[in-house]
């Protein structure tokens, strides 16, 4: 088959699929899921035509997909794609850029360069900041703490890129009883260790309690979060930040959904002093829409970043270009700054506040709704998280299950500070009021019909 006659195959699939996900059950039926072991068996001794897989993949693979990119898939805090950087991926496809520099791929480099400082400015960080684009929050959490240990260890001339954290000297790490898992993951991959911190008591909404914080002293770094993925709390950072950094701590913010709360002017008081922190943590797979994956790192120094991360070799030549190799974990790696570029192109400032605001409204709708219902929402619904409970464990349990069974849409379960809950995160462009009203009937339907 041509190239042109393939590539418009694979379109005209990419669109079926898409148009389907209005009508089909968000999560995949057993058979569906069933049959992917027709993918199975032995490695071929001879090939399949390209056309032959694209359609087995399509018939077979499609519909055991989670129908996460349409409008009532509300877990695990997941967006959509916006349809210019579905666009924007497919051609990064085809062009199979190593986004390693600015000498392997100019516009990789280049349109990087220009998507850090829109999020800079949208943020309203320093103009000092720098930044990487990385897989996800996990990396992004790991890349600013990395950038943290390296810059506190210098602060007492140890250089940890060189002597290692054999016998250096200890960092005292703060964190607040409710981090993510993401974080303390980070932690142990640095060799910080995961136990190894301390942890700060928070309130019934998993924000830290500013008056439990330890005396800050020595080698330390402070991680707030913003945007608890419960709840969506904000840790108090005007309580906090100040204190910490007169102390001389590095404070990192985990902010992997949170921070884009900053671009919606109804929202942005959630991120009051947030922006004097040292460094912060996103992804813009989750709220900004974009494919997977696609995580941000940012810290106000960019210099702090480049020390942690950059590398050396005979055939690198240093140019008068930002090179992304000297900011990122990894070398090779595929051009992920073009979908976070065409997703505010696409939307604009105003384009991305409606959205995130839009979100916001219809995570109030599902609590008030569910609420009304007679249903207990656990969390104050700041943000686009909602957490409700339908009785006891057992209970809630049985009508998650039905929910993800009925297929009308998809929330996940959770363990709220000793309660068993269901989790709602509202993130995507796609999800319409309609999509709202038909969910929260569903839930409401499948949690009388199952208590």
């Amino acid at each position: 088959m041509p190239m042109k006659s393939f590539l418009t195959d694979i379109a005209e699939r990419s669109a079926g699929y898409l148009s389907g996900l209005a009508h089909r059950s968000v999560a995949p039926t057993e058979a569906a899921v069933d049959g992917l072991a027709c993918l199975d068996g032995p490695l071929p001794l001879v090939g399949t035509e390209d056309h032959e897989i694209i359609a087995m993949l399509d018939q077979i693979a499609s519909p055991a997909t989670i129908a996460s990119a349409g409008g009532r898939y509300f877990g695990y805090v997941t967006g959509g794609s916006l349809p210019a950087t579905l666009g924007a991926s497919w051609l990064a496809t085809a062009w199979d850029q190593n986004g390693f520099s600015a000498t392997s791929s100019p516009i990789a480099a280049k349109i990087e360069e220009i998507a850090l400082r829109w999020l800079i400015d949208l943020f309203g960080f320093p103009e000092t900041t720098g930044g990487a684009f990385v897989t996800g929050a996990t990396m992004a959490n790991f890349s600013c703490l990395a950038a943290a240990r390296h810059r506190v260890l210098a602060a007492c001339d140890w250089d940890v890129d060189e002597r290692g954290l054999y016998g250096a000297p200890p960092i005292t790490v703060v964190v607040g009883d409710e981090a993510h898992a993401s974080l303390i993951k980070a932690l142990g991959m640095l060799g910080m260790g995961r136990a190894n911190v301390h942890r700060v008591a928070v309130n019934a909404q998993g924000a830290m309690d500013a008056k439990a914080m330890p005396a800050i002293s020595g080698l330390t770094i402070v991680c707030l979060q913003a945007g608890n993925v419960n709840t969506g709390a904000f840790d108090p950072a005007p309580d906090i930040i100040a204190k910490a950094q007169a102390g001389g701590a590095w404070v990192h913010v985990d902010g992997a959904f949170g921070v884009w709360a900053a671009t919606a002017p109804a929202r942005a008081h959630l991120m009051n002093d947030y922006a004097l922190a040292d460094s912060w943590a996103t992804d813009a797979h989750k709220w900004l829409n974009v494919p997977y994956d696609g995580g941000i790192a940012l810290t106000r120094d960019a210099q702090a970043l480049r020390a942690a991360m950059s590398i050396k070799a005979s055939y690198l030549h240093a140019g008068q270009d930002r090179d992304p190799f000297d900011f990122t974990p990894e070398c090779s790696r595929r051009a992920r700054g073009l979908e976070v570029w065409t997703a505010l192109k696409s939307l604009g400032r105003e384009g991305l506040a409606e959205m995130i605001e839009r979100n916001c409204r219809q995570a109030a709708i599902f609590a008030d709704g569910l609420t009304k219902a007679g249903f207990e929402v656990l969390n104050d619904v700041v943000l686009n998280q909602v957490l409700v409970s339908f009785g006891d464990a057992e209970t809630t349990e049985r009508i998650i299950a039905a929910i993800q069974m009925d297929g009308t849409c998809w929330c996940g379960g959770t363990v709220w500070q000793g309660r068993t809950a269901m989790r709602i995160s509202v993130s995507s462009w796609a999800t319409t009021d309609e999509d709202v009203e038909r969910s929260l009937a569903a839930m409401i339907d499948c949690a009388k019909r199952n208590t």
